[in-house]
């Protein structure tokens, strides 16, 4: 798999002493240097203002070696953290324009009323391919719908066929940007993104994430009379030239954040900015046939391995719904739950 540059720091020799180290040499050194004029202690021991002078410059050089790779204003846990990108981050690729082909396949059996979601991916994947790209560059997807026709489970799939780690973000539980983008030290909840913290944790920089439900983010006042939204804070992550120098605001560096595949779910437009869906074009997705409920039906009883007239009971249930643009995939799933639970359901004696 290639690797990519992904944080915009340089980091210091692996082999760099740590203080004790230099703290050893110095005082190693003053005492070889007082021995030549004579003024060495026979006790090998040095005064308290010359060990505070050897203190001082230790920190002195780890602070310049620090500010030279642009982390100085990091404390040592923080850099430690960051040590994960020293070789640089994996990128999942797809090598051939038969790969992507069968990856959309896959999708589109899954989930054939995805269509156009899927059409979008699988020309992005092709295009990425014959630009010789070192991983799939996908454009950020807003998918509009419904309740309950499987936006959000459609995006699990695609990290799936894709290789590649899922990060999901409720919308709904998370008021501002801060999910997504982290926030500055001083705020109670201050940390990186949760995007950051999968790719840190994984190593690959080319992850799926998934924001659900994004029309009902909530907007967070600060008490200097500052307003963040989710939306707005994710404008500089859709654009791919602003995300691959991203400044994240915890650590307060760069990091290449371009290569993440955004999924946005909503059930409407109401409330979205017209920055926000100038970048990422919302893609329109009807209800669900009885077609689409009976096939998924199919399709999740057999990897349960439940017995053809089991699946074909929940096929009944839904041929003899009148609406059945109003029968969710959860519903779906809670009948096939329901046929599982009797056929495994103990004899009783």
């Amino acid at each position: 798999m290639p690797r990519i540059k992904f944080i915009d720091v340089t980091f210091p020799p692996s082999n760099l002493p740590s203080s004790f180290d230099i703290e050893s040499r110095l005082k190693r050194h003053l005492h070889q240097l007082r021995q030549k004029t004579g003024t060495a202690r026979e006790d090998y021991m040095l005064e308290d203002s010359d060990r505070l002078k050897v203190r001082r410059r230790t920190e002195a050089y780890l602070n310049a070696v620090a500010r030279k790779s642009g982390m100085g204003h990091l404390d040592k846990d923080d850099r430690k953290k960051l040590e994960v990108f020293r070789t640089g981050a994996e990128l999942k690729t797809v090598e051939t324009e038969h790969s992507a082909d069968e990856i959309a396949s896959a999708l589109h059996a899954e989930m054939p009323w995805m269509a156009e979601a899927t059409e979008r991916v699988w020309q992005d994947m092709r295009a990425s391919v014959r630009n010789g790209d070192p991983a799939p560059r996908l454009r950020p997807l807003l998918l509009v719908g419904p309740p309950g026709i499987g936006k959000s489970f459609w995006a699990r799939l695609l990290g799936d066929k894709l290789t590649v780690p899922t990060t999901v973000i409720e919308a709904t539980g998370e008021p501002a940007a801060f999910s997504v983008t982290g926030s500055q030290r001083g705020w109670g909840s201050a940390g990186p993104g949760k995007p950051l913290e999968g790719i840190m944790a994984s190593g690959i920089a080319n992850p799926v994430v998934v924001v659900d439900e994004i029309e009902k983010a909530g907007i967070v006042d600060s008490n200097r009379g500052m307003r963040f939204s989710l939306s707005e804070g994710m404008l500089p992550l859709l654009e791919r030239f602003t995300a691959a120098r991203w400044s994240c605001p915890f650590f307060r560096v760069s990091f290449d954040m371009s290569w993440i595949t955004w999924v946005m779910t909503a059930n409407s437009l109401s409330g979205l900015p017209v920055p926000f869906l100038s970048r990422c074009p919302p893609l329109h997705l009807s209800a669900l046939s009885a077609e689409d409920l009976k096939g998924f039906a199919t399709r999740e009883g057999g990897r349960r391995s439940l017995p053809d007239d089991a699946i074909a009971a929940v096929h009944e249930v839904i041929a003899a719904i009148d609406k059945p643009q109003l029968v969710s995939l959860r519903s779906v799933v809670r009948m096939l739950d329901a046929v599982d639970q009797a056929i495994h359901r103990p004899v009783l004696h």
